[in-house]
């Protein structure tokens, strides 16, 4: 009972994201379209949920941006991989664009990992504007058919996160977690401490 007391409501719904995944892949398996688009919506969905109840009710925590980032990830790959599945021609189609956009990110989770030893958790304003696009465009491609000009937006965004991201982390030598983007890591204390410590 005490593993359960040491979450809390906003944790439990990145566990969610975390814990769908092998029900999202029987569905993919099953070749359940439907099911599989209305499950990858309440996942998108706890993913703005988490994030609200966690700043309103002031249990923002390590451990759960940890989580957050976990279950982004995982919902992040199944999404593409029932878009490979469910919308083949479509993937063929544009599989450079998507490649453009998917190995750095695979590049930043190594740069991430060999540094910190896992994930970042930086949560940036891009970061979380790229994962509305990218929600919005998964379901939409599932549910109506694709949409490019929001296909081609998303890639960009992609990038550009992606790149901030990896920034960010040779900025900061420890794991952080809540950096808003580059301007603000610029003007973090738990940076410039780090950068003071090395001067004196």
């Amino acid at each position: 009972m005490r593993f359960f007391r040491d979450f809390n409501i906003a944790d439990w719904f990145s566990f969610y994201r975390i814990f769908a995944v092998p029900i999202l892949i029987v569905f993919i398996w099953l070749g359940e379209r439907e099911l599989f688009s209305w499950f990858m919506l309440i996942s998108y969905s706890t993913d703005a949920i988490d994030g609200f109840l966690a700043r309103k009710l002031k249990i923002s925590s390590a451990r759960g941006s940890q989580l957050d980032s976990y279950g982004d990830q995982l919902t992040l790959i199944i999404a593409l991989f029932g878009l490979l599945i469910f919308e083949y021609d479509f993937m063929r189609e544009n599989f450079i664009l998507i490649l453009i956009a998917f190995v750095p990110y695979i590049i930043q989770m190594l740069i991430a990992l060999k540094k910190y030893g896992k994930a970042t958790a930086f949560h940036t304003y891009l970061a979380k504007l790229s994962a509305i696009v990218q929600a919005a465009f998964v379901l939409w491609i599932l549910f109506f058919g694709p949409v490019y000009w929001l296909f081609y937006t998303m890639i960009i965004l992609g990038v550009i996160e992606t790149i901030e991201e990896i920034t960010l982390i040779f900025m900061y030598d420890n794991w952080v977690e809540g950096v808003k983007g580059i301007y603000w890591a610029n003007h973090d204390p738990r940076r410039l401490e780090k950068y003071s410590d090395k001067n004196e």
